[in-house]
């Protein structure tokens, strides 16, 4: 594979909202802070935008954000399906257009009130036939109505083929709360937990104990992509886009893949990992830190494997003695992740990647050259490296 954006692209801003249970203002006001902040941070002015994309799920057009925001002509605009599986695949898009000079500037967005609205893990929902609701079917017969419910049938499945418990699936809730813990932008700042505090939690569905799920969050989260050659001339260390791509891989359903010949593994993060690989030339072996999608704590360890990290079945040996904390060999979600910080469907876990390419991270990981950045899984999925300008 070709190395398709050969470092032409950069995220030159990030910018988001404060991350609450209760915003107190419409979804459409979130956004449009999110988005004139990360323009503000890049050093550009609002009409130095003409393209925007962002998720299916966003309940915010692109024309209803430009004219929020104050920007000008808009001559790109896409969206991407398939929840936090959309967030590196929004930076995919934005990249390509840049790159091909479709657009000059294009701002990535995410905003909902996902808290005091419309709530995700709530489960599925009547409404007239769709293919995704025919799918559906046949597991919401047997009791599998919420995502909770959905993973827990690959964690069991993953902790009978390879001897993982609860405790290693604690191991990630741990690491996030602990660097939550030092960021003040996350909502369980100054509130790590211990093991034991995991355990303890309640359960939701077995194995899923609640401190293995994600939070619940109000807020916008919005990133700036340009070309390197422009971003160069801007305030900001430039992040470069090395590689960013989407993955659905053979009998992909949206997060009850259940009729693969294995279900311990996640094959279209394994596409993902492909790619990457290829497009930036680069291996495991040159991530400092990574940003590991967490929505539920299994699914960080699958992961793991698909990338390379380790070997099959074997993420719960490389995450023990704090191997994915500030300090260890791969320190994982440096920004408290989805459990720690806030559940923007990945978009603040992508404007984490930036900050440790920028060296401004609360949890700053030392002599950073390269971030992976991971979206979505059990869905069609992305991911992206960004690295530094070299």
């Amino acid at each position: 594979m070709t190395r398709s954006f050969d470092r032409q692209v950069a995220i030159a801003g990030i910018g988001a909202t404060e991350f609450s249970k209760d915003s107190g203002r419409s979804e459409l006001q979130l956004a449009g802070e999110a988005v004139l902040e990360a323009v503000r941070d890049a050093g550009l002015k609002p009409r130095d935008v003409d393209g925007l994309t962002t998720f299916t799920m966003e309940t915010n057009s692109e024309i209803e954000v430009a004219k929020t925001a104050g920007l000008g002509d808009l001559k790109f605009f896409s969206k991407i399906g398939y929840g936090g599986g959309a967030a590196c695949a929004t930076v995919q898009q934005a990249a390509l257009a840049v790159a091909t000079g479709v657009a000059d500037t294009v701002v990535c967005y995410r905003a909902f009130n996902e808290r005091s609205g419309h709530r995700f893990g709530s489960g599925a929902h009547r409404g007239e036939p769709t293919s995704e609701g025919i799918a559906m079917s046949w597991v919401s017969s047997f009791g599998l109505m919420t995502p909770a419910s959905w993973v827990a049938m690959f964690a069991q499945r993953y902790m009978h083929e390879y001897g993982a418990t609860s405790a290693d699936f604690g191991l990630v809730a741990v690491a996030d709360r602990k660097h939550a813990a030092t960021n003040p932008k996350a909502w369980f700042y100054e509130k790590p937990i211990t093991l034991e505090d995991h355990q303890n939690s309640r359960f939701i569905v077995d194995p899923l104990h609640l401190l293995d799920c994600c939070q619940e969050t109000d807020g916008g989260q919005a990133l700036v992509v340009t070309t390197v050659e422009r971003a160069r001339d801007l305030p900001n260390p430039v992040a470069v886009v090395s590689g960013a791509a989407q993955g659905s891989s053979q009998g992909q359903q949206s997060m009850v893949s259940y009729y693969r010949d294995d279900i311990a593994g996640l094959p279209e993060m394994g596409l993902v990992a492909q790619q990457l690989w290829a497009q930036s030339g680069l291996g495991p072996q040159d991530i400092q830190t990574a940003v590991i999608y967490d929505h539920f704590t299994p699914f960080v360890l699958q992961q793991l494997e698909e990338f390379g990290f380790c070997k099959r079945g074997e993420a719960k040996d490389f995450m023990a003695g704090g191997n994915i904390e500030l300090g260890g060999g791969l320190p994982v979600n440096t920004h408290g992740g989805q459990l720690g910080e806030a559940y923007l469907h990945g978009m603040n876990g992508i404007a984490e990647g930036v900050r440790q390419i920028r060296g401004t991270s609360y949890n700053q990981v030392p002599n950073v050259e390269n971030v992976l950045v991971t979206a979505g899984t059990g869905v069609p999925t992305s991911g992206c490296i960004l690295s530094v300008d070299q």
